[in-house]
């Protein structure tokens, strides 16, 4: 490869890391948009209710999911990397921009009155197939219906990366930095999964009970893939 074809390169991708964040502004802004009118049907949530709770901190999660997604693509020449982190980022924005639509449209803050995780803690309600969340079977089988996870308030996210993750996958390129980025993610989706079972358990709201059901079906569904991905790599 001759010197100036990685020159020719940088102002491509760069191009395309500008489309793409465009991209992602007008997805969240039409997500936004389509959050506020989804919920007219639904009677409003409580300020402490599980699905106020869930509306804030999945959003927090999946925005650094998108964060994740960007990283990655400036780092990896890889097709199926490419492919997946733009899945990623454009679901995850889309979706953070309903939930941040869905606050707004209930009248309460997007920062909220008490400590993150705060709703995970509380009692769920009980299934009436005793699965603990309207049908859906527990990720891991132990949690009994109508119990209180083990999360503390204020506790960090399930699966958020740390910051300190987040700079190594930063300074890494190439094959160490996908496999730092699906590393990362199937752990990201795996909280994902957790937080989206959680609100199934205790969410009355429609609109949320079928993004929950949504990001558990298709974040199970990437981690597979994800994890194939990353025994390639290995």
């Amino acid at each position: 490869m001759s010197d100036a074809e990685p020159s020719r390169r940088r102002p491509a991708r760069l191009a395309a890391l500008v489309a793409a964040g465009i991209a992602l502004v007008v997805v969240a802004i039409v997500a936004f948009s389509f959050g506020r009118l989804s919920t007219l049907s639904d009677p409003t949530p409580a300020d402490r209710s599980a699905d106020a709770g869930f509306a804030r901190d999945m959003q927090v999660h999946h925005l650094q999911g998108v964060e994740l997604a960007m990283l990655i693509r400036d780092r990896s020449e890889a097709d199926d990397i490419a492919h997946l982190s733009y899945d990623i980022a454009t679901s995850q924005a889309q979706q953070a921009g309903q939930m941040y639509g869905w606050l707004e449209q209930w009248g309460l803050s997007q920062a909220g009155s008490e400590p993150s995780m705060t709703w995970m803690t509380r009692p769920a309600r009980g299934g009436s197939d005793g699965s603990g969340h309207d049908g859906h079977s527990d990720a891991s089988g132990s949690a009994a219906a109508g119990a209180a996870t083990a999360h503390e308030p204020g506790s960090p996210m399930p699966g958020l990366a740390t910051p300190e993750q987040v700079a190594q996958l930063e300074a890494s390129t190439g094959v160490e930095a996908e496999e730092r980025f699906l590393e990362l993610m199937i752990a990201h989706h795996r909280g994902a999964v957790e937080m989206a079972e959680a609100a199934l358990d205790r969410a009355d709201s429609g609109v949320v009970l079928n993004l929950a059901r949504a990001i558990v079906a298709s974040q199970s569904s990437e981690i597979e893939l994800m994890e194939r991905m990353l025994a390639e790599r290995e």
